[in-house]
Parts: structure tokens; C-alpha cells; sequence
């Protein structure tokens, strides 16, 4: 067995309730910038007069920061830093989906560093510098169950003027403590439902399959797979039905410890630049449109068939015996959940592009193709995504 680290810092909360203890743990600091996205659901359902009411319990001040996009642009990040400058606050909350505390993490770095973000972003046009200050501290309150970043250290940003949909994190990014409680959840719709688990699911395929793997990461993994197979298509069905909610937003926690250990493979980097490129694309539905001929790639040559097994029986099939089960119930999965028909021509992606997106992703997340198990050619990725196209 090979060597390796397991470093997670961040305190969960988990469980129904759990945003209570917002006004009961220790804050990491006096004065919050509250990072929202620019919609209305953590007014409208009361979870943003929740939190100030909960800090103010616990006798800190705060911000809000209200902009943030489905997905988050680095003009956005700098206006939050300089807020977060200018009104004296000394810790963030991202409150939200992953998009608010991406946002959260990066305007942490933002507020206490000098220069632009894309100064420490590595990849693309980044250039790659080392933090010279430690971020402000990081409280993360999730009401969705897709990206496990309360979990992780990651914070994904776009670059508007050139497309570039980047991640990138630390050690110094992880939050303080983040809070996970499905009774948040339950007011998100059902396609945002299945986009967000789906997410999930890949973080943990993703990271069953990379070449990097830990006894950890294959744990995780595993499990949070399982849970997602046999729950997503219930908590798409019923929003209100709790303990698919709960085991959901469990399985998205998982897959957060999942990208701390062994990390997501190229089908990420794939729809970073399609979304980069594509802004109105739903991050999970890209994911979904990509997934079928992305799997199908790695299946056909012979990409780690005991891995693909494994995560067939994860989803349900016991008697999974090929690689290409997993193929199966994973289409099987999509249509139990109403995504199997997406089609990236809705959003404006035309199949000419296919090209451009694959020498895209390569320029600006090629890290994530040296994760996988089976290089591919630019021809073999641009088929990739011309098969998704539909």
C-alpha cells in the first residue's frame, strides 16, 4: 500500500437543526461578511434572517454580500473583498449552494492578500504565487447537497474576460467549521435537486477511478455512491421526504472528503470549460450531458473494470460483472431522476465547439487529466463532447 495523507480540519455540523448551533459554537471572529447569491431563496425562505439573527445571539456583527452568481466570476470575488475591507470584517460565511461559499472562500483570500485572485490561480492565465496571508477564516452553511465544499478546500471561480473556470485551494482554505442541515434543503426544486446529487455522484466516481486513490478516498467514495443511488431519486420526487434529504446531503459531505484525498478525474475539467465558455449551463447539468460518453470512454478501454464493477454494485446492481454495468446504472439513475434528455443546444453550445472546449480544458484544468487511468487524445475528448452535444 502506498503512502498517504488524510488532513480534514473543518468541525461539521451535521443533521436536522444543525444551523442552530450557529448560535452556540465559537465564531472565529467578531464582525461576518454573509456571502448570498444574487437570487431571492435565502431571503424569501428566511434562512439569511436566520443566520443574523443566530450571529447577533452570539454577539457578532455582520455584512451581506449579495451578487454572487450560479457560476461565480472573480469581479464579483474582488468587490466582496473589498466590502469585506472596507466594513471591518474578520471572518465569511458562505451561505448557500456551492457557488456562495466558492465565493465565500476566495473573497476570504481576497480580503487579506494584495493584488487580483487570478495572481495564486494555477492554470490558464494564472500566475501560480503563493499566499502571502493567511485568509480570513471560512464558516460554511450549505442548503444544497451538490458540491461537498463545506467539506474541502475548493473554491471554484471563473475568469469572465476569458472564460477560464478554474479551482483552487489549500490547506489554509478548508472552512472553520460548516453547518449541514437538510431541513435547508427541502426548498430546492427538483431538477436543481438532481443536478446538485449528481455532482455529488461524480465527485465520488470521479474520485474512485483517478489514479491517485487512498484506502480513505475509496471509502468515502463507495458510500457516498450508495447513498446517492438509492436516495437521490427520492429526495427529486419528494423534496419534503427528510431521509432521502438527509442522506443525500450526507453523501455530498462525503464526496467533499472525497476531493481532499484523491480529487475529481477530466470529466470536471470538461464542464469547467464548457461552463466557462457557457456561464447559463448548469453546472450538474453539464456534468450529466458529459457523463455517459465520458464513462463510456474509460469503459471501452479497459479503464480500471474492477473500479467500474464496484461502483455498479454501489448503485445497485449486485451482480454487476462488467465495467459496463456501471454504464447502465448510470443511465438508469439519470432517467429515474428526469435528467437523461439534457440537451446542450438548449443552452446555446453548438457541436462546433467541441473542439474548442477540449483544448479549453486542457489549458486551464490539465491537472485533472493526469488523474486519469486512460490518457486520451484531443481527438478522443473532442468525440466526448460531441456526443454529449445531442
Amino acid at each position: 500500500m502506498e503512502q498517504f495523507t488524510y488532513f480534514m480540519p473543518t468541525k461539521l455540523f451535521f443533521g436536522a437543526g444543525a444551523l442552530d448551533k450557529l448560535g452556540e459554537e465559537p465564531l472565529p471572529g467578531k464582525k461576518a461578511l454573509i456571502v448570498i447569491s444574487a437570487g431571492t431563496s435565502m431571503r424569501r425562505y428566511g434562512y439569511l434572517e436566520r443566520v443574523q439573527k443566530l450571529l447577533e445571539k452570539n454577539g457578532a456583527g455582520y455584512e451581506v454580500f449579495d451578487k454572487i452568481l450560479a457560476n461565480p466570476v472573480k469581479s464579483h470575488v474582488m468587490e466582496g473583498a473589498a466590502l469585506a475591507k472596507q466594513t471591518g470584517c474578520d471572518f465569511v460565511i458562505g451561505l448557500g449552494g456551492g457557488s456562495s461559499i466558492d465565493s465565500a472562500k476566495a473573497i476570504a483570500v481576497m480580503a487579506v492578500n494584495d493584488g487580483d485572485y487570478w495572481d495564486y490561480i494555477d492554470g490558464g492565465s494564472g500566475k501560480n504565487q503563493p499566499l502571502k496571508k493567511h485568509p480570513l477564516p471560512i464558516v460554511a452553511i450549505t442548503t444544497t447537497a451538490g458540491t461537498g465544499t463545506e467539506a474541502d478546500p475548493w473554491s471554484v471561480i471563473t475568469k469572465e474576460e476569458t472564460g477560464e473556470k478554474i479551482g483552487f485551494g489549500s490547506d489554509m482554505t478548508y472552512p472553520a467549521f460548516s453547518i449541514i442541515d437538510p431541513d435547508l434543503m427541502e426548498s430546492v426544486p427538483p431538477h436543481l435537486t438532481a443536478y446538485q446529487g449528481f455532482d455529488a455522484l461524480f465527485h465520488s466516481t470521479e474520485g474512485y477511478i483517478a489514479n491517485n486513490v487512498t484506502p480513505i478516498s475509496d471509502m468515502f467514495a463507495i458510500k457516498a455512491i450508495e447513498l446517492i443511488g438509492a436516495y437521490l431519486p427520492r429526495a427529486v420526487k419528494d423534496g419534503k421526504d427528510k431521509e432521502a434529504r438527509a442522506m443525500v446531503a450526507l453523501a455530498n459531505t462525503l464526496a467533499g472528503f472525497v476531493e481532499c484525498m484523491s480529487g475529481c478525474t477530466s470529466e470536471h475539467s470538461l464542464e469547467h470549460a464548457l461552463s466557462g465558455f457557457h456561464p447559463n449551463v448548469p453546472h450538474g447539468a453539464g456534468l450529466i450531458a458529459i457523463s455517459l460518453p465520458y464513462y463510456k470512454m474509460f469503459v471501452n478501454h479497459d479503464a480500471c473494470p474492477d473500479r467500474f464493477i464496484a461502483m455498479a454494485k454501489a448503485l445497485g446492481k449486485a451482480d454487476a460483472a462488467k465495467a459496463s454495468d456501471f454504464v447502465d446504472m448510470l443511465a438508469d439513475l439519470e432517467k429515474a431522476c428526469g435528467v437523461d434528455d439534457i440537451k446542450l443546444s438548449a443552452y446555446g453550445v453548438e457541436k462546433d465547439e467541441a473542439r474548442k472546449i477540449a483544448l479549453h480544458a486542457l489549458d486551464t484544468m490539465g491537472g485533472l487529466f493526469q488523474k486519469d487511468r486512460y490518457q486520451m487524445s484531443v481527438e478522443e475528448i473532442t468525440s466526448i463532447m460531441e456526443e454529449a452535444h445531442k
